[in-house]
């Protein structure tokens, strides 16, 4: 779920515990950046990897675009919007996903679990 924006962002490993120096550790400045997790994925311009996007992963963990690709998500997402992510091999939410929680689980399975049955 959309939860913020930002035109231009700093992305850091430290804030996750990989120091900046370390292997695999990075500081990149990054333009049109649309958080979906409070684990830290965004998807955002990444004009490094437009070759080998949708082919490899080239990234930590956020789903990189062209500029212009990137640019337009930007403008269309709003806050509170679902991002649905398809053919993705990495892991799925769990409650450790916080707050938005709710929106990694199949509808069925939240409406087993209303009050309103």
């Amino acid at each position: 779920m959309v939860t913020e924006s930002h035109r231009d962002i700093t992305m850091d490993s430290s804030t996750f515990g990989l120091a900046v120096d370390a292997p695999g550790g990075y500081r990149t400045d990054v333009e049109y950046a649309v958080r979906i997790s409070n684990n830290g994925e965004f998807v955002h311009a990444a004009p490094w990897s437009e070759s080998s996007q949708g082919i490899e992963n080239v990234s930590h963990g956020c789903i990189n675009l062209s500029t212009d690709r990137a640019g337009w998500f930007f403008g269309f997402a709003q806050p509170g919007d679902v991002v649905e992510v398809k053919n993705s091999i990495g892991p799925q939410l769990s409650a450790a996903d916080g707050d938005i929680y709710d929106w990694a689980i199949p509808w069925e399975e939240w409406k087993a679990g209303s009050a309103l049955k």
